[in-house]
């Protein structure tokens, strides 16, 4: 099949409840990919706030010539991201990337009559999820309404944001959410990167008693030494990787000895390749992965993957909950668990009566 049209399009999901900082919204960038064999794919790329018109730009006046008339396979990755080099190698036009990449992938699947976890190789019928929010914003009561509910869903893990201005706050609200939760299921926490080591280091000593079980991104995602040097003054395990992007970057931060568990998002890393390589090296060295949000596809990707931990289940923030796709995709996460069931390719199909990014010169 030789790809014969792309065409990517910007949208703006308004978020229900701003997350941390005044995030209101996510933005989208849909892909759709046309092959002389009259198969359609759909890729996606996804952003909270910021880059998705130069994405969408990437797409259309960058990639779109290149891909025309060419093979529609995901095997064009390398090439794709070469020609893109003097954008820069990561970044944006990795994201620009994923879109097509995601898009390749769908084709590809829809082709061989497939769904994409059948066609990647379903090594799971189902992945646990846990409950996430972006509530370092909330007041107490609502943190602690907001983790019942996962509680009611069925949920045996969740997540909540920390980094407050004074680690008393965080310590009081983690104190409010483990009486929510019993000492029975397991309670993360996310600090964003908003601590320095000395900041870190009382944080989590404090936390300790609470039984966390793991830290995500407690210091500036690419400082490696303040990692190291935080290493070893824990026993928390952390969780990293949503502000990584290369398959170089996560190599460097597992071989340091500071990265427990490993949370790539499929969109930042440039799309579906990149993630199983990803992916294949964390599990050569031991080292499960929890995708980074976008459920949707990131849980399909997890029934798949040799060493998995568990999949984010973010609150109503799901391309479901925001209203984004036409019809279900098939993939459900009902009392913990995510499973996926779509037709052939990955099965989300976006609706047409999306908000367009409204940007200039469009």
């Amino acid at each position: 099949m030789r790809v014969v049209e792309v065409v990517a399009r910007a949208f703006r999901l308004p978020l229900r409840r701003a997350w941390d900082g005044g995030v209101d919204r996510n933005d989208i960038v849909v892909v759709r990919l046309r092959t002389d064999a009259g198969v359609v794919g759909t890729g996606f790329s996804w952003t909270p706030l910021i880059g998705a018109g130069a994405v969408e730009s990437l797409v259309n006046a960058d990639l779109a010539p290149v891909l025309v008339g060419g093979a529609a396979h995901p095997s064009r990755w390398e090439e794709l991201r070469w020609y893109l080099r003097e954008a820069g190698t990561t970044g944006l036009t990795l994201m620009a990337l994923a879109g097509v990449d995601i898009a390749l992938w769908d084709v590809r699947a829809k082709a061989a009559g497939l769904p994409l976890v059948d066609l990647l190789g379903r090594r799971r019928d189902r992945v646990a999820a846990y409950g996430s929010g972006v509530n370092l914003d909330y007041p107490v009561e609502d943190l602690t309404e907001q983790v019942s509910s996962w509680v009611e869903a069925g949920h045996r893990t969740v997540k909540i944001k920390v980094g407050s201005a004074e680690v008393g706050r965080d310590v009081e609200r983690v104190g409010a959410v483990r009486r929510v939760l019993g000492e029975e299921r397991s309670l993360m926490v996310d600090a964003n990167q908003r601590w320095d080591v000395p900041t870190a280091a009382e944080a989590l000593d404090r936390l300790d008693e609470y039984g966390v079980h793991s830290v995500e991104e407690p210091l500036p995602a690419q400082d490696l030494a303040a990692h190291e040097r935080l290493r070893g003054r824990t026993r928390l395990p952390f969780a990293l990787g949503e502000n990584l992007r290369t398959v170089e970057e996560f190599e460097r931060f597992v071989e340091a000895g500071v990265c427990d568990v490993a949370q790539p998002n499929v969109v930042r890393v440039g799309g579906i390749t990149p993630f199983l390589r990803i992916a294949e090296v964390m599990a050569r060295r031991g080292v499960p992965v929890a995708p980074h949000l976008l459920p949707e596809l990131s849980g399909q990707l997890a029934l798949c993957l040799p060493r998995v931990a568990m999949v984010e289940d973010i609150d109503h923030a799901s391309f479901e909950a925001l209203g984004a796709l036409a019809d279900p995709s098939g993939v459900r996460i009902e009392r913990g668990w995510l499973r996926a069931g779509t037709g052939p390719g990955h099965g989300l199909s976006f609706a047409d009566d999306l908000t367009p990014l409204p940007w200039h010169g469009r």
